[in-house]
């Protein structure tokens, strides 16, 4: 396998691996310490419940390429407008609202495309190696 396209197939994994850490971390808001221990726990796997369906997304994508490019661009397009809605509060601007969403949901489109791109350049790759 050359060089860029060991470099094009791994990046987007890694990529969103990174992500999916960063949106993780969020979910560390749910301790206080004025709850039980199983409150806690409670609301700490409910605040991963983003990321167990980020981690099914990633597995779908490790495995087909082509689905999971097109499934986690589409989910970072989509969540966009959502996270931008949700954190336009009073007292933030327009650009902090956006630079938000935009930290959050741009990895997963960039690693969605680098998929797609993965995809064919693997797919014209084994067309090219299948030819006399």
């Amino acid at each position: 396998m050359k060089p860029y396209r060991k470099i094009l197939r791994w990046t987007p994994r890694v990529m969103f691996i990174i992500a999916i850490l960063f949106v993780s971390m969020f979910a560390l808001d749910a301790f206080s310490p004025e709850m039980t221990f199983w409150q806690n726990l409670a609301g700490f796997l409910i605040h991963l419940i983003p990321t167990f369906v980020l981690i099914a997304v990633l597995i779908v994508a490790w495995k087909w390429e082509l689905l999971g490019g097109i499934l986690s661009t589409v989910m970072g397009l989509a969540l966009t407008p959502v996270i931008f809605n949700f954190n336009n509060r009073p007292g933030n601007t327009v650009g902090q609202t956006l630079g938000i969403a935009l930290m959050v949901t741009l990895p997963f489109i960039v690693a969605g495309i680098l998929f797609l791109v993965s995809h064919y350049v693997n797919k014209s790759h084994r067309t090219d190696e299948q030819q006399p």
